[in-house]
């Protein structure tokens, strides 16, 4: 399946044999902390809609990776990440490529 990541969009995939769903933001609003606000707002909804319809599918979000190179170092996104944002995904806008799994397939409980 092709995947637009410069849209913030959500989308169902397969990654190995786990079923997952993937809420792409860009973070090209006003503000970092706004968008991150936004983020954990919809990914805390699309989440508890996701168990209704869908038990056996992970929610991720994915944010570009310069966002989690930076925002998500911060004591505020790691914090963040820690509580609400429990599989993120790094992506490359330019590149419209994964960068990175977090966290990583090999830790991760389902």
């Amino acid at each position: 399946m092709f995947v637009d990541l410069g849209a913030e969009r959500l989308i169902a995939a397969t990654k190995g044999a786990q079923k997952i769903a993937v809420e792409i933001k860009t973070f090209m609003g006003r503000s970092d902390i706004a968008d991150l606000e936004q983020a954990v707002g919809q990914f805390v909804i699309y989440q508890a809609l996701l168990r209704k319809v869908e038990p056996d599918r992970t929610l991720y979000i994915a944010v570009p990776v310069d966002v989690v190179n930076t925002l998500f170092q911060e004591a505020i996104g790691d914090a963040v990440r820690e509580a609400a944002l429990t599989h993120l995904i790094a992506f490359s806008p330019e590149n419209e490529e994964i960068v990175q799994w977090l966290p990583e397939p090999n830790t991760q409980t389902l």
